[in-house]
């Protein structure tokens, strides 16, 4: 896989806006920790804007790469990682939620990986993923904006929210799932034929 990119792919919209915003996450944890939420919310607005625009870029202008297939989930785990820690400091409560979540993208990275082994290329992120990431923005945006704005602070809402979000995104895990069964079952009938 890492032999069909090329140097030019770093520099197509799509990956350029995939890696700005890896380079988000340290200005919106530092925002975050220093208890600046308006400018970490700013962060995390531009974040997610451009995890909205660079699918659609790469599609709408045939700018889909093997570097930005890798580099747009790469975004998306740095990201909700970095959310995911500071929110379980800003709201230890929901804790066990989060651990779902981490569960969530280990799995899919281990399911990636073996994916890489067998020598298939992991699909591009589908709409249910990218659903799932955009809910949780929008969820942490609004606890984080509530407490800042208001000093509201409700654990009860953030964990009926965060468990909403937790359930979109198991639901998104259940999809990739199937859609890896799928390919691994296609790999072995191509092998089959080969044989």
């Amino acid at each position: 896989m890492f032999k069909d990119i090329k140097a030019k792919d770093f520099l197509t919209i799509p990956n350029l806006l995939s890696m700005l915003r890896i380079i988000l996450i340290v200005p919106f944890v530092y925002f975050f920790l220093q208890k600046n939420y308006v400018l970490a919310a700013v962060m995390l607005i531009i974040s997610g804007l451009s995890d909205a625009c660079d699918g659609f870029v790469a599609r709408r202008f045939n700018q889909v790469t093997q570097l930005g297939k890798m580099l747009d989930p790469i975004a998306d785990k740095l990201t909700l990682i970095a959310i995911m820690v500071c929110i379980t400091i800003f709201t230890p409560i929901v804790l066990p939620v989060m651990i779902v979540l981490i569960l969530k993208d280990v799995v899919m990275l281990i399911g990636g990986s073996r994916l890489l082994k067998t020598g298939i290329n992991p699909p591009a992120a589908k709409w249910y993923g990218k659903a799932g990431t955009f809910v949780f923005y929008v969820v942490v945006g609004l606890i984080v904006f509530l407490k800042a704005a208001f000093n509201y602070e409700n654990p009860i809402l953030s964990v009926v929210l965060l468990s909403i979000t937790c359930a979109i995104m198991i639901f998104a895990l259940i999809k990739y799932f199937m859609v890896y069964l799928s390919l691994l079952k296609n790999a072995d009938k191509k092998s089959e034929v080969k044989e």
